[in-house]
């Protein structure tokens, strides 16, 4: 039974088997006379398929974009080379901030309550090696050659991840 017969309804849709009669294709036109590639009704078909890209090309060419994406690429790694540098110069200036000082720690200062924190605990005195000693000597002689490119590293990488690249 032809898809046309069973959307008017006509026919016996029980019956599978049943042979169709011809006539049944020959009353009507067929719609696939005036209808383009793409489905729409009207045009005759005009030049090769369309690409889904609307290009007229092979359907399997990558699709044309101008060059977009690679500068949407190259934008989004700019930003994770500068999500890095940014994560370099933030550290020494945020640690500044704290009270971790060239000078040394300054006083009434996070830094400070850090230290007191860290002297009550270890019986009077700061360990070295511990987080405050650390933070201390970061902020007076600044971040090693090592530990810029490992925070540099980092933050490239936060940022690449935050971009999609």
């Amino acid at each position: 039974m032809s898809a046309k017969a069973i959307e008017s309804g006509g026919g016996d849709a029980t019956d599978p088997f049943r042979p169709e009669s011809p006539s049944d294709e020959e009353d009507e036109p067929s719609q696939s006379s005036n209808q383009t590639s793409d489905g729409s009704p009207g045009k005759p078909p005009q030049g090769p398929p369309q690409g889904p890209d609307g290009s007229g090309s092979d359907p399997r060419d990558p699709p044309k974009d101008g060059g977009s994406s690679f500068s949407r690429k190259a934008a989004k790694a700019a930003a994770a080379v500068v999500g890095g540098a940014l994560a370099v110069v933030a550290v020494p200036t945020v640690l500044g901030a704290m009270g971790f000082t060239g000078a040394g720690i300054a006083a009434s200062s996070l830094a400070a309550k850090m230290m007191s924190s860290a002297a009550i605990a270890n019986g009077g005195g700061v360990a070295a090696g511990s987080l405050v000693a650390t933070l201390q000597s970061v902020g007076s002689a600044g971040l090693s050659l090592s530990s810029r490119v490992l925070l540099g590293s980092a933050g490239f990488a936060l940022v690449s991840l935050v971009v999609g690249l």
